[in-house]
């Protein structure tokens, strides 16, 4: 197991170059920070060792892959929901959390957070410890790095020249001088300029909040069992099938008695009063023939 947690971790060191732990004054403030030193360093090993000083400017997602057997799930799920919210809001928050159990009976459950930029790699790595103690492994891990600053940067001289271009044009209508169409197209201009510098604003505005915010996201799968069964007991499943099929047959017999039976009944009176004594000495008269000197049908008792 702890040979996959450092396969995990070669494989995140090739996002970046090796820096010294600028943050770890800040991070040390993380929740079971101890917790993780005690098991060996495992997990500082399988993070990616990437500070927020060696990469200004950088939006970082980072995403991990746990497996586990299904029962371990939802309880180390809830555990990393609690470590983020020890920290509060200001340096953590969940942004979503899904469970599901899927059609082949194995677990799937996800948990996304945004984190303060210096504490989310510390925070993937004490994840990284918790789920190693629940005899879980780290299956996948991946950093993937924007460079968000360079972005705002050109954003930002987007706008200048958009708004030299403002002063110019408005200089020119200034001076007059301009007829209607010249006067319309010069204001049409301007407008679009306008627009620009909202939609460059904006654009700045989310790419701040992505720096100002590290995206982290645990997934939790399943650690295996037979194809379509799972971890659950097939002779068990088994017996309840047949539980449910016996309950419904009976439920099927009962059901057509109860609509049968009303009709059986009538049935059985047809039968006996035909057979009565008086039907047959009915049908024995229309049997015989006129003249034939027969006596007459004695009286029904």
């Amino acid at each position: 197991m702890r040979n996959k947690l450092l396969a995990g971790a070669m494989a995140l060191a090739l996002v970046g170059c090796s820096e010294k732990q600028a943050d770890e004054a800040s991070v040390n403030e993380v929740p079971t920070a101890e917790s993780a030193a005690e098991e060996g360093g495992t997990a500082d090993v399988a993070a990616p060792k990437i500070s927020v000083e060696a990469a200004p400017g950088v939006a970082f997602d980072y995403a991990y892959t746990f497996r586990l057997a299904d029962k371990s799930i939802s309880k180390i799920q809830e555990e990393h929901a609690a470590a983020c919210e020890t920290l509060g809001i200001k340096r953590c928050r969940i942004v979503d959390v899904r469970y599901q159990l899927s059609d082949e009976k194995l677990v799937e459950a996800q948990t996304q957070f945004k984190l303060e930029p210096g504490i989310a790699r510390k925070f993937g790595a004490q994840a990284i410890a918790s789920v190693e103690k629940a005899e879980g492994v780290l299956a996948d891990a991946s950093v993937a790095g924007e460079d968000v600053g360079q972005e705002i940067l050109l954003s930002q001289q987007r706008s200048a020249g958009s708004q030299a271009e403002i002063e110019r044009l408005e200089s020119r209508l200034k001076q007059g001088g301009l007829d209607k169409r010249e006067r319309a197209e010069l204001l049409a201009q301007i407008s679009q300029l306008r627009g620009n510098l909202g939609e460059e604003s904006q654009s700045r505005r989310s790419g701040e909040a992505r720096i100002a915010w590290t995206s982290v996201a645990f997934n939790y799968v399943s650690d295996g069992g037979l194809p379509g069964i799972g971890h659950e007991n097939p002779f068990a499943d088994a017996g309840e099938t047949l539980m449910r099929s016996g309950s419904t047959a009976l439920s099927f017999i009962l059901t057509l008695g109860a609509v049968l039976l009303p009709w059986g009944v009538i049935l059985a009176l047809i039968v006996a009063f035909w057979r009565s004594r008086f039907m047959v000495a009915v049908r024995r008269q229309m049997r015989e023939k006129p003249g034939t000197g027969d006596t007459a049908i004695p009286p029904a008792s």
